[in-house]
């Protein structure tokens, strides 16, 4: 089940798991228009995150086969069509936090796809 999520309706539903910041995706969403596979992508993400409850990576990683653990601390990015997204996943508050969203480009551009980079900033970011 993929829902139309917009900055009016996007929590019309109940969750299992909180999807936090997800101004970050509505904001995606809203640039990129356009483009209908990103829209049905980061809905798709969106669904798959709320609408189960994670209690453990291989739990997340069942449904998210993209799920790519960046940080022990549960920083995960997944890819989302074209795009990349840094979401934290707390497995025992059940909430998820969305940290970063980007293009491949800008990912590659801002975490030059190394795991000691994306440490550094999240540390500047005070997120570990």
């Amino acid at each position: 089940m993929v829902t139309n999520y917009n900055s009016d309706n996007f929590r019309t539903f109940v969750s299992y798991m909180r999807l936090l910041n997800i101004k970050l995706l509505i904001k995606l969403k809203n640039k990129k228009k356009g483009n209908k596979s990103l829209l049905i992508a980061i809905d798709r993400f969106i669904d798959d995150v709320t609408l189960h409850l994670f209690s453990n990576p291989f739990d997340l990683m069942s449904i998210r086969q993209d799920a790519d653990n960046v940080h022990s601390d549960g920083f995960y990015f997944f890819d989302i069509d074209t795009y990349r997204v840094l979401v934290l996943i707390e497995f025992t508050t059940s909430d998820a936090t969305i940290v970063w969203a980007g293009s491949h480009e800008q990912y590659e551009q801002t975490f030059k796809n190394n795991k000691k980079t994306i440490y550094k900033w999240l540390k500047n970011r005070e997120w570990i």
